[in-house]
């Protein structure tokens, strides 16, 4: 009998060992950074992501590595059709490192839990919690943001 009890017992802490390693692999996942940032890569001193990735209204998040740190940036399409570029980060929360998240039509600093309207994201919303707008342009199918224009917000990060 005391084997059989030995069995079920491994059998329970091996259940209980998988349990914990999901439960640290989701919680993980919910760390800011962690996770949650797809890695791109240059080309020619520009990062092409395709627009149909990015065109279905659900905010994407991408980070590129330099020099040690990881430039973090997402990309949404607004309900009025414009594709929206933005450091993941804001002049205000940066020192955090908790970014944004998407709710529907917004943007929220996971911060300060401040909301902002994506089709007002832009050159022109500066500012406080604003997403901190991140330059690009939209050339063959592409959007193309220069490496240079990245490292601008490395402050950021």
């Amino acid at each position: 009998m005391g084997n059989k009890s030995g069995k079920s017992m491994r059998w329970v802490l091996a259940a209980c060992a998988l349990v914990l390693l999901a439960a640290a692999a989701a919680f993980a996942f919910s760390i800011p950074g962690l996770g949650s940032h797809e890695k791109v890569r240059s080309v020619n001193g520009a990062i092409t992501i395709p627009i149909t990735g990015v065109s279905d209204g659900e905010a994407r998040f991408f980070r590129y590595p330099d020099g040690g740190k990881e430039l973090k940036f997402f990309v949404v399409k607004g309900k009025d059709g414009g594709i929206r570029v933005a450091f993941d980060a804001c002049d205000v929360c940066f020192r955090e490192k908790k970014g944004y998240a998407q709710q529907g039509g917004t943007m929220v600093c996971k911060n300060c839990n401040m909301k902002f309207a994506i089709v007002r994201l832009g050159p022109h919303a500066v500012g406080g919690c604003n997403p901190s707008y991140l330059p690009h342009k939209q050339e063959a199918g592409n959007l193309i943001i220069t490496v240079r224009d990245l490292q601008s917000g490395s402050r950021l990060f």
